[in-house]
């Protein structure tokens, strides 16, 4: 072949690995979407980043949504989340306990991990504004507790939450799941019940899911992943997650995170 052809080769290649890490040097920031006064964050993390080629590798797939106002007037409340994952990972409940709606709802936190804790498969953190006399369905803040169920009938992902502040309460998330076709997989999605005007809202929702386990004599991971890497490179960009925010009586709000993965083998 002629220099030409390897010269422009050489140019490509360097261009994609250029892109890989302004890709790489974003990924501490949020990609952040506005609509009038009100302003979603949404941040994503696939970890390892170095997966094999062709086989897949257990891996953690971190989300989370942070919602503010840049005016005086708070966000309206969230009525529903969803969370679209790239079709190289893919999500493995074969052979993990299944946890059920009212074994952790209502429950403390102590109360939830004692009935399923079999069923753990990720943890997180969340946080609301909620006015102190406590008349929100929430707590202002509290770790949460990822557990594999079903909600009515379809598998699921239950988010507990439980906190003291302004009052002890307990609150869980079914995040359903649904297999999907395209660059998306798999899709969480969770419909939140009606908050009453000026009770509270939720700010942030953080949420890491990962977990090794023994099915049938084999050792099994919740999520796996590959890198799709071309063989000439050593890098990939891809659309690692997609999601979207809808809000009681307003917009819906979403982004499409952009990732790398670094390819073994």
């Amino acid at each position: 072949m002629n220099t030409t052809f390897w010269s422009r080769r050489r140019e490509l290649v360097a261009g994609l690995l250029v892109l890989a890490v302004f890709s790489l040097a974003g990924l501490a920031q949020a990609e952040t979407v506005q609509h009038g006064g009100l302003r979603v964050a949404f941040e994503g993390k696939l970890s390892p980043k170095a997966l094999p080629r062709s086989a897949e590798a257990g891996v953690s797939v971190s989300v989370s949504v942070k919602v503010s106002s840049t005016t005086a007037k708070p966000p309206p409340p969230m009525t529903k989340m969803s969370i679209a994952i790239n079709r190289y990972g893919h999500l493995n409940r074969t052979g993990l306990p299944v946890c059920q709606l009212e074994q952790i709802q209502p429950a403390t936190t102590q109360d939830a991990l004692a009935a399923c804790h079999r069923s753990l498969v990720g943890e997180g953190r969340f946080l609301a504004s909620v006015v102190s006399t406590g008349t929100a369905p929430f707590p202002s803040e509290g770790k949460v507790y990822a557990f594999n169920g079903e909600f009515e009938g379809r598998p699921a992902i239950l988010a507990h939450v439980y906190g003291t502040k302004p009052a002890p309460a307990s609150y869980t998330i079914p995040f359903v799941i649904s297999p999907t076709k395209g660059t998306f997989g798999t899709t969480l999605e969770a419909a939140f019940p009606p908050v009453k005007a000026g009770t509270g809202y939720i700010t942030a929702i953080y949420l890491s899911l990962s977990k090794s386990f023994v099915s049938h004599g084999k050792h099994q991971s919740y999520f796996s992943a590959s890198c799709p890497a071309p063989k000439d490179l050593s890098q990939a960009i891809f659309s690692f997650a997609k999601a979207n925010v809808t809000f009681q009586g307003g917009p819906t709000l979403g982004q499409t995170l952009t990732r790398t993965c670094e390819a073994k083998g």
